[in-house]
């Protein structure tokens, strides 16, 4: 075979390779190959063209190049070697390579690359053996020593790592100067970089923050640019991550985020690690700061939507539709291509695709993504975010089909996607894949816990499940790395929820509530079979399931919030003593709205969170005639389930289940919880068995819809075909007629099951209860409208008998202080309002009425002292109420609305 292309131009092509210098090697490989059409050119070519993004058209060159390697030489087939290692067909690229040792022994360049061919195949000696051979025949090939400074890396040789690093060091400083400038900057970089995981590795976390500053001081000294800098500051937090130290990572961006406020690649990281953390809160507040930064900046709108999601409907909503709003007035301009334009739409479009369909308008949702898909067909979130809702639809064929489109895009999620649809891959390799994806470290940490799921599942199924359990116990325990789950915790508050809803409460408290039917609480163990009873008792015209609304969950934290704003030291449940009826009643009806809104023609509405057996004592408080059915289980398949399932759980409630004597505690704290519950409420609670379900659903299902109080319809157990999302970790199952094949799945796993056993039978020890129990609710509501009336004395002495049984109630301490300004006893109402600013400084209301006080009395330097520290903690507080004739209103206000605003709408 002739060449028309002469060895110099060839000899600098490969040289621009060599130099990542892919822009300049793909104009000039295309102006080559549009002169001379030689075919020696094609492997650099198509390698020019992968670097800059063409990767199809990458493909369809290597293949002209495969035909053509008989007639190339050993260069050139060393070319060729290099694309296939590009795509990952290592095994072809080393057999090539081998070919073109025994002709050449001593390419440097083939010998690297069959060494990283190699490397990744884990034959690390003759990895070494190849790697240190081509150094010694040409020394200045940077790329070389980095393969070889991984290696030594994997094998945990840090001496050697660091010698070979430092030969690299030296490498640069001599021949820097040759080097374009872009990558002088790159291969530095990449070798801080390597310096870095060197010492996170030996943990000399000194060594290498001591580095960091000074790296901040040239960057001071304008002889570093900030982007360097922030680059080597987010790798050495992406380390830490990866190292499973995620605090630390977040401490030290936390710390440069002072320093350099104004950098949003910072708030984002920093968000993005705060979010794997389960710190959703501070996720969202970093990502609101950098959008002070850059309002206009359409990626952090559609990743505010994003994290929004899981906190505020509303929130993920307006920043979804901020997102579009900005994406579809982009115009095509020097800064942005069409082809980003396009791009960025498509983001902010599946942004706003993904808030309907977790608010479940799957219509509109459907509609959003389908647009999407219809101008990229290839978008793989949209993808993603339409296989998963037609998976809660119950179209469950063509969510595999898109699955499988994903698969062609990213082997990696299309086959998870498929796992959760339950078709698994049918070959050993493919599971091996996953399995060393789920150990390359990531910023979830050293290990991704998801991905084991993903393959316990798999090889359950095969019927391995000596190999299913090994995987899931290393997913929980990656999971656990990030969770602050207590089982002392849980055993405690059970014990005061036990203690606080007790016989005398409901006795106490008469006319509680609202007199409704509407609600329907399905409850149990996770994992229990909740879900499949949901599914069939809302197959009835007149029931409606809801799944797991978070209704209940977010009362309590309603209620948690008013106790802090008044200062009173209580929380839930200590504090349901204290609810008058017109409060309880306003919960309720606001409960009901929300209820409605969700089906305004259903008969009953069912809501099947299954952790509300903690709340039974709250729900039959609102709702006296509410319809309970608890679920129940063989408690080691409900153990096993639990192991199996991927919650991704971050310091939340399903924290337990990461662990078999977690979830053994918990499983205790569900049977004493439901036995005192059947003491307190008898009759009102329905239990029905899993097992007696699936071995017998007619009977079942009349006896629980008799319960509820509907006659029986026959459709209802047709579940499997019901038309209704499905969110819950069983999505799949529901969609399958009975079957009874999870039924004893325990005894696969018996060998394992001994700490479940010892913690579910072990005694039940919580710590002592101390509890303050009122002898009448509204101590605090009764006052203050009292004082609103003009009743200062009644006031006073209804404030007066709160603080009798509890004394550290902060706005009864106020309100008696403001009960003794009106009187006109200063000092003392002074004193009073002082003791409650002592426990609620962030008051602000109260601490202008203070300021006022001292005025009145003459205490000039007290109110000036008072007045900076309110703005020092309020900064740009709007402004101050007029007159002491409004100190009550906002407390008035709060208490007016509390009944309203318990659950959030």
């Amino acid at each position: 075979m002739t060449f028309d292309i002469s060895n110099n131009s060839l000899k600098l092509l490969r040289k621009l390779a060599d130099q990542q210098q892919f822009t300049e090697l793909h104009e000039m490989c295309q102006n080559f190959w549009d002169e001379t059409h030689d075919q020696a050119l094609l492997p650099l070519l198509a390698l020019a063209h992968f670097q800059v993004g063409k990767r199809a058209v990458a493909e369809t060159l290597l293949q002209d190049a495969l035909n053509c390697q008989p007639d190339y030489g050993v260069d050139e087939i060393v070319d060729l070697s290099a694309l296939l290692i590009l795509f990952q067909r290592l095994d072809e690229a080393a057999v090539m390579l081998d070919q073109v040792l025994l002709k050449e022994p001593q390419h440097a360049l083939g010998l690297a690359r069959l060494g990283y061919c190699r490397m990744v195949a884990e034959d690390f000696v003759s990895a070494e053996t190849l790697l240190q051979k081509s150094i010694a025949l040409e020394p200045h090939r940077i790329p070389v020593f980095v393969q070889l400074i991984h290696l030594q890396l994997s094998q945990s040789n840090y001496p050697a790592a660091e010698q070979v690093l430092q030969q690299a060091f030296a490498l640069i400083e001599r021949t820097g100067a040759e080097l374009p400038q872009a990558m002088l900057v790159n291969q530095r970089h990449q070798f801080y970089g390597l310096q870095l995981k060197i010492w996170v590795e030996q943990q000399q976390f000194d060594a290498a923050e001591m580095w960091l500053q000074e790296q901040f001081k040239l960057h001071q000294q304008e002889q570093l640019s900030e982007l360097e800098f922030i680059h080597d500051l987010s790798f050495y937090a992406q380390l830490l991550a990866e190292g499973d130290l995620h605090e630390q990572s977040i401490d030290t961006l936390r710390e440069y985020l002072k320093l350099i406020p104004h950098n949003i690649n910072l708030h984002l990281q920093m968000a993005e690690l705060c979010q794997l953390q389960g710190q959703l809160a501070q996720s969202i507040n970093l990502l609101r700061k950098a959008l002070k930064l850059d309002k206009n900046n359409i990626a952090l709108w559609v990743k505010l939507a994003h994290s929004s999601l899981q906190r505020s409907d509303q929130a993920a909503r307006q920043a979804a539709e901020k997102a579009l709003e900005l994406a579809e007035a982009l115009e095509p301009s020097g800064e942005k291509s069409a082809v980003q334009i396009k791009q960025q739409l498509a983001m902010a479009r599946n942004a706003l695709a993904a808030v309907e369909s977790h608010v479940q308008n799957f219509d509109l949702a459907d509609t959003l993504y389908r647009k999407i898909l219809a101008e990229q067909k290839d978008f793989i979130p949209a993808l993603q975010g339409l296989a998963q809702q037609q998976m809660q639809r119950g179209e469950i064929e063509e969510a595999v089909e898109i699955f499988e489109r994903i698969k062609l895009l990213d082997p990696l999620k299309g086959h998870v996607g498929l796992i959760n649809a339950r078709h698994f891959p049918e070959d050993d390799e493919t599971l091996d894949n996953i399995e060393k994806a789920a150990r390359v470290p990531s910023l979830q940490g050293s290990l991704q816990a998801g991905l084991f799921f993903q393959l316990a599942a798999a090889w359950q199924k095969r019927g391995d499940y000596k190999k299913a359990f090994e995987l899931a116990s290393q997913g929980n325990l990656a999971s656990k790395k990030s969770l602050s789950y207590s089982p002392k915790a849980h055993r405690n508050q059970c014990a005061r929820i036990r203690y606080g809803f007790n016989a005398e409460l409901f006795k106490h408290r008469p006319d509680q509530g609202v007199d409704s039917t509407l609600p329907v609480y399905v409850v149990g163990m996770p994992r229990s079979g909740t879900t499949l009873v949901e599914q069939i008792i809302s197959g009835h015209s007149e029931i409606f399931g809801a799944g797991e609304l978070g209704l209940i969950p977010q009362v309590v934290e309603g209620l948690n919030r008013w106790e802090r704003h008044v200062g009173s030291g209580r929380m839930y449940p200590d504090c349901v003593d204290d609810l008058i009826p017109k409060v309880s009643a306003g919960i309720a009806n606001n409960l009901l709205e929300e209820l409605r809104e969700l089906a305004p023609e259903a008969k009953h509405v069912v809501d099947k969170l299954p952790h509300n057996f903690q709340n039974i004592g709250l729900i039959k408080f609102l709702f006296p005639r509410a319809k309970i059915i608890s679920v129940r289980r063989d408690p080691r398949d409900i153990a096993i389930s639990n192991f199996f399932t991927d919650y991704h759980a971050k310091h939340g409630g399903m924290g337990f289940a990461y662990d078999f004597a977690d979830i053994g505690e918990q499983l205790a704290d569900h049977n004493l919880l439901m036995h005192h519950w059947h003491q307190l409420f008898p009759g009102d609670i329905l239990e029905v068995n899993y097992e007696d379900v699936v071995d017998d659903v007619e009977t079942y299902s009349r006896k629980m819809l008799d319960f509820i109080g509907v006659d029986w319809e026959p459709e209802v157990v047709n579940f499997d075909q019901l038309d209704r999302a499905v969110k819950t970790a069983s999505v799949w199952q529901v969609r399958q007629p009975i079957y009874k094949t999870s039924k004893a799945r325990w005894t696969h796993y018996q060998d394992h099951l001994a700490p479940l056993i010892t913690a579910a039978n072990g005694k039940i020890q919580p710590d002592p209860i101390e509890m303050l129990s009122l002898p009448q609710p509204g101590f605090l509501v009764e006052g203050v409208e009292l004082f609103h009336q003009g009743d200062l004395d009644a006031a006073e002495l209804s404030f007066k008998k709160m603080l009798h049984h509890n004394p550290e109630h902060a706005a009864c301490r106020y309100m008696t202080g403001m009960v003794y300004l009106r009187k006109g006893h200063l000092p003392e109402g002074i004193e009073q309002i002082e003791q409650a600013l002592e426990k609620t400084p962030w008051q602000r209301e109260w601490s202008e009425n203070l300021q006022k006080a001292y005025i009145e009395v003459g205490e000039h330097e007290k109110a000036a002292e008072l007045e900076s520290r309110v703005a020092g903690r309020q900064g740009k507080a709007n402004g101050i109420a007029d007159g002491l004739n409004n100190e009550n209103q906002e407390l008035l206000d709060d208490t007016a609305a509390v009944s309203g605003e318990l659950v959030p709408r």
